[in-house]
């Protein structure tokens, strides 16, 4: 049985990028801000505040970068 090294690394590349995805989706849940009612249900009705004050973790796509690095994958000419 023969096992082509080229199939291998694709997959491997298809993993990476795959758990790139992952992280980039969970991330891109912080960019968003509270939704309004939450504001009214923490401040009362009266309050005027802005809803990006209850959000804990802000991040913006252009401002800050995500700096993922991928996994450590052993070095395939090592064999």
């Amino acid at each position: 049985m023969i096992i082509s090294n080229i199939g291998i690394l694709e997959e491997d590349e298809m993993k990476l990028q795959y758990q790139k995805k992952v992280k980039l989706a969970v991330h891109g849940r912080r960019t968003k801000w509270t939704p309004f009612w939450a504001v009214i249900r923490k401040f009362g009705k009266g309050k005027k505040v802005h809803p990006s004050s209850m959000t804990v973790k802000r991040r913006h796509w252009r401002n800050t970068k995500l700096k993922i690095k991928p996994r450590r994958t052993p070095k395939s000419h090592l064999g």
